[in-house]
């Protein structure tokens, strides 16, 4: 029998682990967020100042589908994401609010946080969307390799901010099942709720 939907579950490979954010998480993370080359391409390029990350944290903790990513050779914090705006009626889901420190770039921490979250939300959805602001090239690339198609431009409130403009991509789970088995290598060792 499956276990129920959440959208806060802890999920874990042998590289990284997920864990629900929690109010205790602030330090930590603010000690990766606080880079100003974090967020040159995100929405609001401010986040690296403790004030405004601290309302993007509230935000977080807020949604009640935030992620703390951790290293679990070392047990570092690396950055965090989001699952957010789950809706039954079209059987989609939204992934988003995503950063990592700049050591994380490049190293295929993304890539397994990507996929443990899609492994674990295509069970119980058919389609996932992707909020990326206009400015944000790199996260566009990265989620148009794992198969997302550009289908809508949005302006998007963020917790406490002005809105943005962003697109909106969307990968639907035969796409993503289709994908190379290097890609799906990333798969939960464990989800628990």
């Amino acid at each position: 029998m499956q276990p129920p939907f959440s959208i806060q579950p802890v999920l874990e490979n042998t590289a990284i682990k997920m864990l629900p954010l929690q109010p205790a998480d602030f330090a930590d993370l603010y000690a990766v967020a606080a880079d100003p080359k974090i967020w040159e391409q995100h929405p609001n390029k401010s986040r690296w100042q403790q004030t405004v990350f601290a309302t993007f944290f509230e935000g977080a903790i807020q949604s009640g589908g935030a992620f703390k990513v951790v290293d679990n050779a070392t047990g570092a914090t690396l950055g965090s994401t989001r699952l957010y705006d789950y809706n039954p009626a079209d059987n989609s889901i939204l992934i988003g609010y995503t950063f990592y420190g700049t050591t994380s770039w490049g190293t295929g921490v993304n890539l397994a946080a990507k996929a443990l979250l899609l492994n674990y939300v295509f069970q119980f959805v058919d389609t996932v969307r992707f909020h990326i602001g206009a400015d944000n090239v790199r996260s566009q690339i990265a989620i148009q390799r794992l198969g997302a198609r550009k289908v809508a431009e949005q302006e998007i409130t963020y917790y406490g901010e002005q809105p943005k403009l962003n697109f909106v991509f969307e990968l639907p789970k035969q796409v993503w099942a289709a994908r190379p088995a290097s890609t799906q290598a990333a798969t939960a060792v464990s989800a628990s709720s």
